[in-house]
Formats: C-alpha cells, structure tokens, sequence
C-alpha cells in the first residue's frame, strides 16, 4: 500500500502547481525516476481524475524546468491516494519536487461530455422502459460511453428511437448541470439514483442535469447539457 495522499483539485482546475510525495517503480518506491522510465508518481495535489464510477483517468503531463513526466494513465488506491502512471520523457523527477500538473484539456472534455451523456441516458430508459432500469455498469472515455442495465427483453428499435429523442431533446433544451455535496439521506430524499456496488460515506455528491435526472456521482459533469 502506497502511505502517501492526494488531495484532488479536478472539479475546479485542470492545472495545478504542486509537489511529488511518492515515487514508484516496478511496485518499489524510490527516490527518482530517470529519463526512459515508466513509474508511479503521487502528488500533494492533482487536478488529474483517477479512474473510477465508469469514468477513465485523466492524461496529461506533469513538469518543471527540464523535466517532463507523460501520464498515460490515473488510478485511485484507497480513496485519496492518485496514483499517475506513466514515462519519463525527458529529465530526472525527484522526491519532494515542485512541479506542474497539467491535464489534458480535450481529452478530459470529450470525457465530460460522455459522462453526462450517460447520465441523460440513464433517466431516459428509466423513462421509457421503466423505474426497474438501474445502471449495473459503466465505461466512459472520450471514445464514447458504455451502459449497462438488466431489463426482461431487447429494446426494441422504437423504444431505441424514444430513448435517442428524449436524451436529444434534454441536450437541445440546454439546463443547468449542478453539483451538489449534502448528506446521504437528503440526496436520497431528492430522488438521487445510487449507483450499483458503489460505497457511500456520510457526504455525497449529487450531479443534477436540470429536472431529468439526479444520481450520486463523483465523475466530472457539463455546466449545461447543451454542452454535449
């Protein structure tokens, strides 16, 4: 287990000047990680999100002066621990450095986009197949977006073409998205979906796409659905 933490600036930030408190190569930690190597790098602050809920981490680059350390990669270990995975481009990163976190702004965008995408999905097969619809899984990157739920029978090519108008006409009227962090049971008194196998503390996040749907969600969202 990596005894190093994180504290994640991403909702607000997509740059961050921070210091590196943890260094990893082949699962060891070491002090230093040298041009041509690829490693683990934990910061006292990041902007980059570590994959989880369905949604993939974040790329970009971590930098200072000389050195350039690529991110292919962010996962979570624990619930405050990010680890970015990646290659040395150029230079030797050290223990304790000051440097610059830097995610990749489209890439995270196309990301944003599918994730809210999925959530206007959700509410609109709940909508037209009925409240039994629950997710049971979820990927999402900037490719695309991947849902899965039970229902009793395929989807029938004009239940696919209600879903397609609804979510469509939701991106057209263009609401607010809103983050919202409240307790559990309040989030729940609002009608927000928990999603499967998903652990909850006390506090909970709760992502609102105008009055069309409302889910407990960690994930980085649109400012509009228009956005999409």
């Amino acid at each position: 287990p990596v005894d190093c933490r994180s504290e994640f600036t991403g909702y607000q930030h997509l740059q961050e000047n921070t210091r590196v408190v943890g260094l990893f190569r082949d699962g060891q930690p070491v002090t230093e990680l040298t041009e041509g190597e690829t490693g683990l790098v934990v910061l006292e602050r990041t902007p980059f999100y570590a994959e989880s809920g369905g949604q993939v981490g974040d790329v970009g680059k971590i930098i200072a002066g000389s050195f350039v350390f690529d991110v292919l990669d962010t996962k979570k270990q624990g619930g405050d621990v990010f680890l970015h995975h990646g290659k040395m481009l150029h230079g030797t990163l050290k223990m304790d450095a000051a440097c610059q976190a830097v995610v990749d702004a489209a890439v995270r965008m196309a990301i944003t986009l599918n994730h809210s995408a999925t959530h206007l999905l959700h509410a609109a097969l709940r909508q037209v197949l009925g409240s039994h619809v629950m997710q049971k899984g979820s990927l999402v990157d900037n490719q695309r977006l991947r849902f899965d739920f039970a229902h009793d029978a395929p989807m029938s090519a004009k239940e696919i073409v209600q879903v397609e108008r609804l979510v469509n006409e939701q991106i057209r009227n263009n609401q607010e998205a809103s983050a919202a962090v409240m307790a559990k049971d309040e989030a729940m008194a609002v009608g927000a979906m928990a999603l499967f196998g998903e652990k909850y503390g006390d506090q909970v996040r709760v992502i609102r796409i105008g009055e069309f749907s409302t889910e407990l969600c960690g994930g980085i969202h649109v400012r509009r659905a228009g956005d999409i």
